[in-house]
Formats: C-alpha cells, sequence, structure tokens
C-alpha cells in the first residue's frame, strides 16, 4: 500500500457535541477484521494528521498482531478547524487528553474493556497527550509508548519552533503542509501560537505524570532539533518504571529517522506486557 493510499483509506467521522460547539473528527481504523485484538491508539505530533502519518501506523500494528484507530485531533488534517480567532490556551493539551480522546473514544463505543486492553503510540504533543491520559484514567489503558514527548518547556524548543515559524512563512513549507491539513493555517498557527505563549514558558507536567501505573517506553532520538534528552530523562524520574530509549542519529520524529529500531522496541515492549 502506498503512502498516498494508507492515508485516505476508509476514512470516517466522528460527532462530538458535548463541548461548546460541534466538532467533527476524521479517523480511520487499521486492521478492523481483528475484532478480538487490542487496539492502539495514535497521537499524532503538532503539526500531524492522519495522513501526515503515512504508512507508518499500519506497519506497527502489522508488526504488533493488534488494531490500530489513527484520528486527527480538532483543528488537523480534516477534522474540525479552528474557529476564527481562537487561540488554543496554555492548557490546550490537557484538554485532548482528558476532554477530547475520552469523549472520542465514547463516539465510537469503546467501553471500558476495550480501554483497559489499548495502547497509546504518542509522537511529540501525541506523546504529551498520552502521559495526561494515562494520569487522568490510569485504568483506561494497558500502556503507552512514546517518542519525543514534551513535559517541560527547555529555550532549544522555544528557538526551534520560532524558527519553523519563520521557514512557515518565508518559504514552500506552508505549501507542502497543506497537503495534509483542509485548513493549513489552522494547524499550524493553533500549534505555533499556543507554544510561543509566554505564560507556556512555565508549562511542567512533571509532577502530574509522577502517578502513571501503566508500562511507559519514551523514545527520544539524540538529534531531536525541538527537545533534548532531559525530556524522558524527566519522564524517567518521575515515573521510575519507564523503559527508555535513547537512539543516535535521529531526529524529532524516530518512527522515520529510525523505523527499524523504534518498531523493534515498541513491539518488544507491547508484548512483553500484553495479557
Amino acid at each position: 500500500m502506498t503512502d498516498q493510499a494508507a492515508a485516505t483509506e476508509a476514512v470516517h467521522f466522528a460527532e462530538l457535541n458535548g463541548g461548546e460547539y460541534p466538532v467533527r473528527i476524521e479517523y480511520r481504523w487499521l486492521n478492523p477484521e481483528r475484532v478480538d485484538a487490542p487496539v492502539a491508539v495514535f497521537l499524532h505530533e503538532g503539526l500531524g494528521s492522519i495522513a501526515l502519518w503515512k504508512s507508518w501506523p499500519q506497519a506497527l500494528c502489522d508488526h504488533l498482531n493488534c488494531r490500530g484507530l489513527v484520528y486527527s485531533r480538532p483543528g488537523y488534517g480534516r477534522s474540525t478547524r479552528r474557529r476564527t480567532g481562537e487561540t488554543w490556551p496554555v492548557e490546550f493539551l490537557h484538554t485532548q487528553a482528558r476532554q477530547v480522546l475520552p469523549a472520542f473514544l465514547d463516539a465510537l463505543d469503546i467501553g471500558a474493556r476495550e480501554r483497559s486492553r489499548m495502547w497509546l503510540i504518542g509522537h511529540s504533543d501525541g506523546g504529551t497527550i498520552a502521559l495526561l491520559y494515562a494520569n487522568a484514567f490510569p485504568e483506561a489503558l494497558a500502556g503507552l509508548a512514546i517518542m519525543a514527548p514534551h513535559v517541560f518547556v527547555e529555550p532549544m524548543t522555544v528557538e526551534a519552533i520560532v524558527a519553523t515559524r519563520t521557514t512557515y512563512e518565508t518559504t514552500k513549507f506552508r505549501e507542502k503542509l497543506s497537503a495534509y491539513h483542509d485548513d493549513v493555517d489552522s494547524a499550524f498557527y493553533g500549534w505555533n501560537e499556543a507554544w510561543l505563549n509566554p505564560a507556556f514558558l512555565h508549562w511542567d507536567i512533571t509532577n502530574e505524570i509522577a502517578t502513571i501505573r501503566r508500562p511507559l517506553l519514551a523514545i527520544q532520538g539524540h538529534d531531536d532539533e525541538y527537545a533534548s534528552m532531559l525530556q524522558i530523562e524527566k519522564i524517567k524520574a518521575a515515573v521510575d518504571h519507564t523503559q527508555l530509549l535513547k537512539l543516535p542519529k535521529c531526529g524529532h520524529s524516530p518512527h522515520r529517522d529510525a523505523a527499524d529500531a523504534v518498531n523493534d522496541a515498541i513491539a518488544a515492549f507491547v508484548h512483553a506486557h500484553r495479557d
């Protein structure tokens, strides 16, 4: 299957009506025929979407012999775009973990038993959302594997995000990114303005995640331009049972830069803790 086919095949939409305004979320099931298998839920990065994952979630699900659920958060992909003038607050990742993700699972009738067997696979902002979900709903997952997560703000992160904004506004990056979002400015500025909010400089969730009891694998590349190894080392300090994987010659996207190593590590981790 090509990356383009993987990004567009069997896309559905879920309606969430419990918030301030109705939200439509695009999603796609992987290996839906494996009805008795656990489900891996993929949580994308700050500029991600179903389409930007490309074929990697399918490859990992095949490696794990499980089902997969991929979705685009509100503001991204083909999901409901940000409202005009809407600015995401400092707590926007908490909102995704504690309100949007549970409501989305409810909309798909994923009940308590299925959630207790569910694995969260998160990248960057998606990794942070996975951590916050595991903190808020300790029984409603089997475990989590996260790549390049953020648990506090480093100066290098802010510098990289400022540089990304310049690139977006002065090069063809906006045009390239528009292939993955119906409203590319909704996706980009929602993420960019939230992270560059001066109040966000003091954001730190290391104390919150200390209550996580489920199996946790944290992966970081040595060449990540957005964050240092301090991110996963602080996770390990807060959650002692965390397993760490530090990858050489790997940037902010381990599933692209070191796919084989990441797939093997996640598969070994999941199978070691699977019922």
